[in-house]
């Protein structure tokens, strides 16, 4: 396999790899892809990780197994997926909705698993929040997602603002300060619009939603106690969408599980907090830690 290369759909799952250093396995959250993965890695450079993206089971070109869908299938899925690639072991990097599968993996497969990095991780049940009637034009047709591609290019203050309020308790003035933190900070711009152009439940995304709904809402005992992987746990404390909760309780029941909150960190507090260039660098120090 070369150190880069397209994604690629093998045994049903979609997946590529780029970089030629220590291996990195990114899971996306909910709904996402492929896209989301390489999005939220771009902090992890080519000349030091060797990145794996994929699309979770349901998403674009990843197809769900029937009878065969639950979060230790897809955990036994990413198992598939590094032996397509022949690799051995390698870092974890999860978001949101993707850290379940995550948790679930390092349990399944320990001796894979060098090191875990989970931001705003789900840990309990989730239900899919009310949303007014444009939010599911916008979030759940064709015809939003096409909406919102062409608004991130030409009102991206507004996308930022909508995005940012959507997943946090800022109002006001903190609001205002970290929008206009974003816009002025060319990655922390380009993160939010680019993710807003994936935020979309509908056509190559459905099936992948209509599966988290399922299994992430039956979420109830990860066996947390049994990850054995350092971890490293992410979370903004204005997060609403996954309440920071839920990585206090990874922190209680991983064993070692080290947890950075961040005050004022939304949902995409890795990559969208003020201080997310030196949260980047601990992550990125972590990533490369190796069990014996």
């Amino acid at each position: 396999m070369p150190p880069e290369t397209r994604p690629v759909v093998t045994d049903d799952t979609e997946f590529a790899v780029r970089g030629a250093g220590a291996p990195v396995l990114v899971v996306h959250g909910t709904p996402g892809g492929i896209d989301v993965a390489e999005i939220m890695a771009r902090f992890l450079p080519s000349a030091d990780f060797r990145v794996v993206t994929l699309s979770r089971p349901g998403y674009l070109g990843t197809r769900v197994r029937p009878g065969h869908d639950s979060l230790d299938d897809e955990a036994d899925r990413y198992a598939e997926v590094l032996d397509a690639l022949g690799i051995d072991r390698v870092a974890v990097l999860a978001w949101s909705g993707g850290a379940p599968a995550a948790y679930r993996f390092a349990v399944r497969h320990p001796e894979r698993v060098d090191s875990l990095v989970v931001a705003a991780g789900l840990t309990g049940p989730w239900t899919p929040p009310e949303v007014s009637a444009p939010e599911r034009l916008v979030g759940g047709t064709l015809l939003g997602a096409a909406l919102a591609r062409a608004a991130a290019r030409l009102v991206p203050g507004v996308v930022v603002r909508l995005a940012v309020s959507g997943v946090s308790s800022l109002r006001g003035r903190r609001l205002r300060e970290h929008v206009r933190g974003i816009l002025r900070d060319p990655e922390r711009r380009t993160f939010l619009l680019d993710l807003a152009r994936t935020g979309n439940t509908a056509g190559p995304h459905r099936a992948g939603w209509e599966a988290d709904v399922r299994n992430l809402g039956a979420v109830t005992d990860l066996d947390l106690g049994a990850v054995r992987a350092p971890t490293l746990l992410l979370h903004g404390d204005a997060d609403v969408d996954v309440p920071p909760s839920n990585s206090v309780r990874a922190a209680d029941e991983v064993p070692g599980a080290e947890l950075l909150v961040l005050p004022g960190g939304t949902h995409f507090a890795l990559w969208d907090h003020p201080d997310a260039s030196a949260v980047q660098d601990r992550v990125r120090a972590h990533l490369r830690l190796t069990r014996p």
